[in-house]
């Protein structure tokens, strides 16, 4: 992927610092200084935490099927 081009958007639920969860809130796009990065909700901390591209992994969900 171009490191351009953000691999996030607004609302995504994602997972930082190895087991945090968090949202979203800005997308911040690349400069000659820094790379994409994004301000991140963490809900464990009540507060917004900036975030480098590679710190972040989705966030996957998990789902129990029912017959």
């Amino acid at each position: 992927m171009n490191k351009n081009t953000p691999k996030f958007q607004f609302s995504n639920v994602v997972v930082v610092r190895k087991n945090l969860v968090g949202v979203i809130v800005k997308t911040w796009g690349a400069s000659k200084l820094r790379g994409v990065h994004y301000d991140v909700y963490v809900r464990s901390w009540n507060r917004i935490e900036e975030f480098d591209e590679e710190e972040i992994k989705h966030f996957v969900y998990d789902k129990e099927l029912e017959e």
